[in-house]
């Protein structure tokens, strides 16, 4: 049976932070679908989300966010959803805000809405140091791609059936967030962003140190030209119809 919407919480030993987040996302969003993308975790994650009663896919090593999410977009076309929304599994994302930016797809008619920091100025925006090269990668997809986006870093997506399916088939493995987001519009789909407000994470501490944050734009945009240089991926509806 197909599912309207299905929440996918990407998890790297997030056990403190899941029990929490998965109570909230059932609490506020009871129509939703949730399935947690374990990516080798070695601590409590796989446990806790067991008790929860949601699915797991549990990946057998740590392998990335792209592998991650992608393994989460295959799993959702085997249900048939609709709409996928991802959430970080360190409770950054709160479901309420998960919910605004699934409801701003129907509103705007966009094929993906980003969850954006950065337009209202509320909640929690990161370092200053992040913030600075977050504005020169949001600078460079607009450069490159006719992207406008103020956050090309967010986890916090939801995505339309034809968005998501064309990410299961495709995903870039590099800096997944940037690329995928050039990728979509460059294969004619639409992108839209919409204000939340993002938490500090609940638990555990962030993969990216200083060093990494002022080295992480400069690989990425040296990633973002070599995307912009391939040639343009096809959505799924212009497949459709051809031998």
């Amino acid at each position: 049976m197909a599912v309207n919407v299905v929440a996918l919480v990407l998890a790297y030993n997030e056990g403190e932070s899941l029990p929490g987040l998965l109570a909230e996302i059932t609490h506020d969003c009871p129509d939703w679908s949730i399935v947690v993308v374990s990516d080798g975790s070695t601590d409590g994650t796989a446990p806790c989300v067991r008790s929860a009663g949601v699915s797991l896919l549990a990946l057998p090593f740590n392998s990335g966010v792209a592998t991650a999410e992608q393994t989460g977009f295959l799993y959702a076309l085997r249900l048939g959803a609709e709409v996928v929304v991802r959430l970080d599994g360190d409770g950054q994302h709160p479901p309420a805000e998960a919910r605004r930016v699934v409801d701003a797809l129907e509103r705007t008619g966009a094929d993906v809405v980003v969850g954006s920091r950065f337009l209202d100025g509320g909640g929690y925006q990161s370092t200053l140091v992040r913030r600075a090269g977050i504005r020169w990668l949001s600078l460079l997809l607009r450069v490159l791609g006719g992207v406008k986006i103020t956050d090309p870093t967010s986890g916090l997506r939801a995505f339309r059936h034809r968005a998501y399916s064309l990410l299961a088939r495709v995903y870039p493995d590099g800096y997944p967030e940037p690329e995928s987001n050039l990728l979509l519009a460059r294969a004619g789909l639409c992108l839209a962003e919409v204000p939340v407000r993002m938490r500090p994470r609940d638990a555990g501490q962030s993969s990216l140190g200083v060093w990494s944050a002022i080295y992480y734009p400069v690989k990425v945009s040296f990633a973002l030209l070599v995307e912009a240089l391939r040639r343009p991926v096809r959505s799924p509806r212009e497949d459709e119809g051809q031998d």
